[in-house]
């Protein structure tokens, strides 16, 4: 039983922390709860879990500060649980540093699957990365700046590669805006998303087999970009 992933809810709601203990603990995941942002920051770093599933209308502190605070000493995954579906609350969430965001009421199957791609993110950052990282038929060799679809070597430019890069690099995390366009274009190109959507589309088309309906360069509504790993 020690080995059992270890899940951190921070959530005052108790019938949700009672669902939270039923679903996950049927999953084999071990289930810490704190009813309040400052226990939770305390409990993090006392025992530090594998997850965090974090609302974000807490009684003492704003879930955003939670994230905010945690960010500054672990990279542990921040899964965000919360009522509120706003896409302002979403970005600066994600901006603050949660990996991902869920709107209540929730499938108790997409939660699951949630924490495992959590679990796998967090894996994968606890190792030097990946030269060569591969989803469906595309691959992306880092170190030699090479991407193919199968066979076939795909040409992109130098700010295709790097946009591409990065959201592989950061595979199944969900990436806002403006992350993404600080991180790729610079700071005084953050907010300008159009510009952003013009060079996803771009890489949809070249990479994808059908651009419409995309399997791994996906959009979250109103958010941002995720490289899905399939």
């Amino acid at each position: 039983m020690n080995n059992e992933p270890v899940v951190l809810v921070i959530d005052d709601e108790i019938h949700m922390q009672r669902a939270l203990r039923k679903v996950l603990g049927e999953n084999h995941y071990r289930v810490e709860v704190a009813a309040t942002g400052e226990e939770g920051l305390a409990l993090a770093a006392a025992s530090p879990p594998d997850v965090i599933i974090l609302d974000l209308g807490l009684p003492d502190i704003d879930g955003t500060e939670v994230c905010e605070k945690l960010r500054i000493w672990t990279q542990t995954p921040i899964i965000v649980l919360s009522a509120r579906d706003d896409q302002h609350e979403k970005v600066s969430a994600l901006d603050k540093g949660a990996d991902d965001y869920l709107t209540k009421p929730f499938g108790i199957d997409e939660l699951v699957a949630r924490v495992r791609v959590a679990l796998r993110h967090s894996a994968q950052m606890g190792r030097d990365a990946e030269p060569v990282i591969q989803s469906g038929n595309i691959t992306i060799d880092l170190a030699r700046h090479v991407v193919s679809a199968g066979d076939a070597d795909v040409k992109l430019t130098a700010r295709e590669f790097k946009l591409l890069a990065y959201l592989a690099r950061n595979a199944d995390r969900v990436l806002t805006h403006r992350a993404i366009l600080r991180e790729v274009w610079g700071m005084e190109y953050a907010e300008q998303i159009e510009y952003l959507r013009v060079y996803m589309r771009q890489l949809r088309a070249k990479l994808e087999d059908d651009p419409h309906t995309p399997r791994i360069l996906l959009t979250e509504p109103g958010v941002g970009y995720r490289f899905a790993l399939v």
